[in-house]
């Protein structure tokens, strides 16, 4: 089985000085497999995520090769990797509020994804939104979709940008710390969520995350960074109970 997504010697820099955070890493993840990515804050995590999707700001400077699918990203244009975004992979952030448009209600901003990469009509697309909002456990999802972001709760707002990634069944969906926000009775409520998703649609994840119990829960196997670099990786049961790094 080739991997999904194969990452090599990946290096990543800002600024006109060109200061590197992330130093040659590399890895890969296979098809329906769960990849923990944890580490210290400013370790290159998240950063990692965002080169994957494309989502880094101008000043970044990227070499190195990834790859999903066989197909390159490293180099692609913006408007090359749109069309990758919420189809074949795609993202749930940490803060909802952050990844939501205050503006809008949550249903058309779920419904964009349909519309953008299925090209469904208005009503087909409403009605598969109420069945995801529904899939991901909202009450009252007819409501819900109606609702602007700052009338839901933490839980539902993260609820409903997992629904968002999910919708169109990706391949691979990358979290950064999605529950970290959140307190810990609706934090087990929305991983065990996540989890029942991910296997709904099969999907491969890049989990990233401070939380060792989390990361093991999750995921089968677990890469460490520290400092741009990863020191170790393994299955959760080899890095959690016998590390070689100190």
């Amino acid at each position: 089985m080739s991997a999904l997504l194969e990452v090599q010697d990946l290096k990543i820099a800002f600024g006109r000085s060109r200061r590197e955070v992330v130093h040659g890493i590399s890895f890969s993840l296979e098809p329906g497999e769960r990849l923990g990515l944890i580490g210290e804050s400013g370790s290159g995590k998240t950063v990692t995520a965002l080169t994957v999707m494309g989502l880094l700001a101008d000043n970044a400077s990227v070499s190195g090769s990834i790859r999903l699918r066989g197909r390159e990203l490293v180099g692609l244009a913006d408007t090359q990797l749109a069309p990758l975004r919420g189809d074949l992979m795609s993202m749930v952030f940490q803060e909802p509020m952050t990844a939501l448009d205050p503006t809008m209600a949550v249903g058309r901003q779920v419904a964009e994804v349909l519309l953008l990469h299925q090209h469904l009509g208005h009503g087909v697309a409403r009605g598969r939104v109420v069945d995801v909002l529904a899939e991901v456990g909202l009450e009252d999802p007819e409501r819900v979709a109606d609702a602007y972001p700052h009338a839901l709760s933490g839980g539902q707002r993260q609820r409903v940008v997992v629904a968002m990634a999910l919708i169109n069944r990706p391949a691979l969906v990358l979290c950064d710390e999605p529950t970290t926000a959140l307190d810990v009775t609706v934090q087990a409520r929305v991983l065990k969520l996540l989890d029942a998703e991910l296997d709904a649609v099969g999907a491969s994840c890049l989990f990233i995350s401070h939380d060792l119990a989390v990361v093991s829960q999750l995921c089968e196997r677990v890469m460490v960074m520290l400092d741009g670099d990863i020191v170790e990786q393994g299955t959760v049961a080899q890095v959690f109970t016998a590390p070689t790094h100190p």
